[in-house]
């Protein structure tokens, strides 16, 4: 079984939910962990959960975020987890006029041309132009009323975040297959990591 290490800045049962019925280990550790601590774990993956709070006002969660993409291993983040993971990369967040709540939101999968209905609830968005001008990100989902990003990818290792939820219930169940992504990210990561130690 993958071993998923998830950040919980407030996080959601749904979450955990989604991840054991794919097959995966999950062990839930504080926000205020260090990632020297969800490393004596030996994990494959990191998810980062959702949860309250302006994400520029917490610095010590973005440099863990930094310290936990520095690792190469997959990353998947989350609502808050996805805007810190955003503040990590030196993209800016900021607050909404009209914050995004409800479980009805139309979001364009840019890397499939698929419409998704998904369930939101948040008041910060990561800048858009600071994810279009930063050279490692790719968009991958774009909120279809007002054009925000919904979804961005790092273009050199396996790290993707959403800013909806994915995990939602009851809610839409269009976005279940980002868990699935991110699995297949873990599957693919595995043997990669195997093969080094070996060699090392």
């Amino acid at each position: 079984a993958h071993r998923v290490a998830l950040v919980d800045f407030g996080v959601k049962l749904n979450i955990v939910r989604c991840l054991t019925e794919r097959g995966c280990r999950v062990r839930v550790f504080p926000m205020r962990t260090t990632l020297s601590d969800m490393l004596a774990w030996k994990p494959d993956g990191f998810m980062l959960s959702n949860g309250p709070g302006d994400p520029a006002a917490m610095p010590d969660s973005v440099d863990l975020v930094k310290q936990v993409v520095g690792t190469g291993l997959p990353v998947f983040g989350i609502c808050l987890g996805h805007q810190l993971l955003g503040e990590s990369l030196g993209m800016a967040t900021e607050k909404m006029h009209h914050g995004h709540r409800g479980i009805n939101h139309p979001v364009k999968d840019l890397t499939t041309g698929q419409d998704e209905v998904t369930s939101q609830n948040h008041g910060f968005v990561v800048k858009r132009t600071d994810a279009e001008a930063n050279e490692r990100v790719e968009i991958t989902h774009m909120h279809l009323n007002d054009g925000s990003v919904a979804g961005f990818r790092l273009k050199d290792r396996p790290v993707f975040s959403v800013q909806y939820h994915p995990e939602a219930g009851p809610g839409p169940y269009d976005s279940r297959y980002l868990f699935d992504r991110f699995v297949e990210n873990l599957h693919a990561a595995v043997p990669v990591e195997r093969a080094s130690k070996q060699n090392a």
